[in-house]
């Protein structure tokens, strides 16, 4: 375990590295919402029925599923600078081909491609700022990787409604291949990131560790000091390891809590003209999507004051309380699905703050939880977990909407958000202040106070 790493002054090195690995989260949130606006267009121009939309929104989440269980285990054994760049090369290609795209079949297809290399980026780049980052700073910028998520999701929008005013609906191929862009600015932007030196020492290349830490940081260390703690004989790897107690509860915290927030969420961002049309929002397709951009600006400023509460209250008070609130707007527009359409864009807008809790600990609580062998295993895991809800939820929603109603749809979504409180209260662990040795060592601090025996009164 390293003090050198966790105790190290944070330095514009730490500043330019938070920013390079933001590429991956700001990339899904363009990349998943962006779709939303261009199927305004491409429904009519390729005459799409109701399950070819859901389809094409679940694709990429589908995709997601598979890329992260997949590159996660793959990160944890070839290292994460070398897969740093090569997703962002297959998400340009899948971008720029889906110009010319024509059939169901294709855009599917890129989409599948496009989550699967979004995937990759999450346990490659939050596994590679998390085993950088000093102790102190470390909740605050792995939560600011969804920050980054979200303001690609706002300048999605913000994009598709010029792209609505400039060149109308049919402009919907240049909104699918905008994206190209953000990957060639990120993909300059990463160029020279070093190697986690965690993940060096851990895979027998000390010297190398030592030469990074002190090119990078100013600081000479020592080896042994970034070598992990000898591993039992016989100990388990990879997934194996993952699946041994208390590891396997908490990638099912992780998991379980990603996919009760997500499942909602992705689905309403997905399709938020549509759901905003079911509750009567005037002005056709211009303003239904400048009202999901505005539900997307509210998540992104919801996650502001979580970055600062996860460090002074904790992870677990915050995470908690934030699923509980979030039960309440979704409960009132499914009691009042008749409500009018300016309650509910601030009913949206409530929830969309209250995300801001589970949001900032999306890629904090798998980083911290799980040691350096397979940390990138399992933040692949938790989002691919999270990803089936995803996938789910936004493929039921527009069924949902037309088969059972505005009402019982944002029950449902209540309902999975009450799921992801009771996971949170039986399994939600304590890791503010730690090192991430100590906070990803087999029992927390929390938990050891949890089984201690207590005094007898």
């Amino acid at each position: 375990m390293s003090r050198t790493i966790d105790n190290a002054p944070y330095t514009a090195f730490h500043r330019r590295l938070a920013l390079a690995c933001s590429g991956g989260p700001l990339l899904d949130g363009y990349i998943l919402s962006i779709v939303g606006v261009a199927l305004i267009g491409m429904r009519p121009e390729l005459g799409l029925s109701a399950t070819d939309v859901s389809l094409i929104g679940a694709a990429a989440l589908i995709g997601m599923f598979v890329g992260g269980a997949l590159f996660g285990v793959l990160t944890d054994r070839i290292g994460r600078e070398v897969m740093y760049t090569a997703d962002l090369l297959v998400m340009i290609a899948c971008s720029v081909l889906s110009f010319w795209v024509d059939a169901v079949w294709a855009i599917t297809l890129l989409r599948f491609v496009l989550g699967m290399a979004v995937a990759a980026d999450y346990p490659i780049a939050t596994s590679l700022l998390a085993e950088w980052l000093p102790a102190k700073q470390r909740g605050r910028l792995l939560g600011q990787q969804i920050v980054a998520w979200y303001a690609g999701s706002v300048l999605a929008y913000l994009t598709g409604y010029l792209f609505l005013r400039i060149g109308g609906p049919g402009s919907w191929r240049w909104m699918l291949a905008s994206s190209a862009v953000l990957c060639v600015v990120f993909l300059v932007i990463r160029r020279g990131s070093p190697e986690s030196p965690r993940w060096l020492a851990a895979n027998g290349r000390v010297g190398e560790a030592v030469r990074v830490v002190e090119k990078h940081l100013g600081v000479r260390v020592d080896g042994r000091e970034l070598m992990p703690e000898p591993a039992e004989p016989g100990r388990a790897t990879g997934l194996r390891l993952l699946m041994t107690p208390p590891y396997r509860r908490r990638a099912l915290f992780c998991g379980l809590f990603f996919l009760c927030q997500v499942a909602p969420l992705f689905a309403m961002l997905t399709f938020g003209p549509q759901i905003l049309a079911a509750f009567g929002m005037p002005g056709g397709t211009v303003l239904e999507t400048l009202g999901t951009g505005l539900v997307s600006l509210v998540f992104l400023l919801g996650c502001y004051p979580a970055l600062r509460l996860i460090d002074t209250w904790g992870r677990r008070p915050v995470i908690i309380w934030s699923f509980a609130l979030m039960i309440l707007p979704l409960a009132l527009l499914g009691l009042w699905p008749a409500a009018p359409a300016a309650v509910a864009v601030v009913a949206l807008c409530a929830y969309a703050f209250l995300c801001g809790g589970p949001n900032v600990l999306d890629w904090t609580y798998p980083n911290e939880l799980f040691p350096t062998e397979i940390r990138a295993t399992a933040v692949g895991v938790a989002t691919s977990v999270s990803r089936i809800g995803a996938a789910v939820g936004t493929y039921l929603l527009p069924l949902s909407l037309t088969g059972l109603g505005t009402g019982p749809t944002m029950l449902i979504a209540a309902g999975v958000t009450a799921v992801g409180l009771l996971v949170c209260v039986l399994w939600a662990e304590e890791t503010r202040g730690a090192g991430l040795g100590a906070a990803s060592a087999s029992e927390t601090r929390a938990v050891r106070a949890q089984r201690a025996p207590q005094p007898v009164r």
